[in-house]
């Protein structure tokens, strides 16, 4: 009987370890590393004078796919850019010249 305790309390933390690794690996970035990420993406292009994302994340549907996104945007020389980038994964989905 004390192994069927054992057996059944090793699976329950299994699960519950299970679940909390799946919870961590769901955080959102935040909006400062995701500003980060995406004038290091926008770099590459050339040289980005000026930067802004705005702080709270929202929704965006594209293609008809619905994400949780920031929205920001970079200058470079004399043009403006606006990006969207993926609150979650920190991937560009979309970016507009202004």
């Amino acid at each position: 009987m004390n192994w069927k305790k054992f057996i059944i309390g090793a699976i329950t933390g299994f699960a519950a370890a299970y679940a909390v690794s799946t919870q961590l690996k769901q955080r959102m970035i935040s909006a400062e590393k995701a500003l980060s990420l995406a004038k290091d993406a926008l770099q590459r292009h050339g040289a980005v004078s000026g930067s802004w994302i705005q702080a709270n994340p929202e929704t965006y549907e594209k293609d008809n796919v619905i994400y949780t996104v920031y929205k920001g945007g970079v200058c470079r020389d004399n043009q403006q850019y606006e990006f969207v980038i993926d609150a979650y994964t920190g991937t560009i989905i979309d970016t507009n010249p202004l």
